[in-house]
């Protein structure tokens, strides 16, 4: 390998600084000592680098091109270390977050302003998955943390969960759909008769799930909540939704919320994470999870 990291650095000071004075005096180094980097870095890769025959020193078509290459491997490398600071400190390198597909990932960002205010340097990965899927994101360990999961906890131990909140679900149809005009509480008979939309469970080896669907019943599956709300207001099936997200559309008389006989899905969403886990970025999330307005924040529209 020619190049190296410092003959990289070497390159940066002088460009930026225009001398190799002025750059030796920011490496400190002497002047000698990075003429002797530069001559040899324009050896091993038989180019010319700096134009020297001005009072500037000038980078040449060919110096311009393995600097802003270079830079980009200067900013890795500086990354690099201090990930590596972090790790040693009980920073992670990164924290993966899994939030269920009912909660937009937008209701985080005030809490992921705060976490960058701290200055750590963990990464943050955001992603969504349905039903199971969270579940499966934080076992399989896709996600070191997870928003809005429900349902049973996965067997075999090794997590903690805490209530999150509730969210309020409705059953709407178009008003145009058959089940719009009967009177209320729809029965299941009345139900089962028409085609239910419904979210596809996400998760990869945890059984998959199903929330609000009548056994036999038929269903027009999607993949998210914004195409489920689109097929239940062109009519093309019927279903629940979060009130938040049906209340707008009922404003404006896109849908009908009917009231049914059975019991509609329960709310209750919680959050979990491996109990084993122990990094500081973590930490800090499940110390402001536990402030109730945090919480509520989340599931706020």
């Amino acid at each position: 390998m020619k190049l190296t990291l410092d003959g990289l650095q070497v390159m940066d000071a002088i460009e930026r600084l225009g001398s190799f004075a002025a750059a030796a005096a920011e490496l400190h180094r002497v002047p000698s000592a990075l003429t002797y980097t530069v001559q040899k870095l324009e050896q091993d890769l038989d180019v010319i680098l700096f134009d020297r025959s001005g009072h500037r020193a000038r980078l040449t078509p060919a110096g311009q091109e393995l600097m802003e290459q270079g830079r980009h491997l200067l900013r890795a490398a500086g990354e690099l270390e201090c990930r590596v600071k972090r790790v040693a400190t009980g920073w992670e390198t990164e924290l993966r977050i899994v939030l269920d597909i009912m909660i937009p990932a937008v209701r985080l960002f005030p809490l992921i302003a705060e976490f960058y205010a701290e200055e750590s340097g963990t990464r943050l990965r955001l992603a969504h998955e349905v039903l199971a899927g969270t579940w499966d994101a934080l076992v399989s360990g896709r996600a070191e943390l997870a928003l809005g999961v429900s349902g049973e906890v996965p067997a075999g131990g090794g997590y903690a969960i805490r209530m999150l909140g509730y969210k309020d679900f409705v059953f709407a149809v178009a008003p145009a759909h058959p089940l719009a005009a009967l009177s209320e509480p729809l029965k299941h008979e009345q139900i089962l008769a028409y085609r239910a939309v419904a979210i596809g469970d996400s998760s990869r080896k945890l059984p998959p799930r199903s929330v609000g669907l009548l056994t036999g019943q038929d269903v027009l599956t999607v993949s998210d909540l914004a195409t489920k709300v689109a097929a239940q207001v062109a009519g093309l099936g019927c279903g629940y939704l979060p009130a938040h997200a049906a209340a707008p559309l009922v404003k404006a008389k896109r849908l009908v919320v009917k009231e049914v006989e059975e019991i509609k899905p329960a709310g209750n969403l919680y959050y979990a994470w491996r109990s084993r886990e122990k990094g500081k970025a973590l930490r800090w999330f499940l110390k402001r999870l536990e402030n109730q307005d945090v919480r509520a924040s989340l599931l706020r529209y």
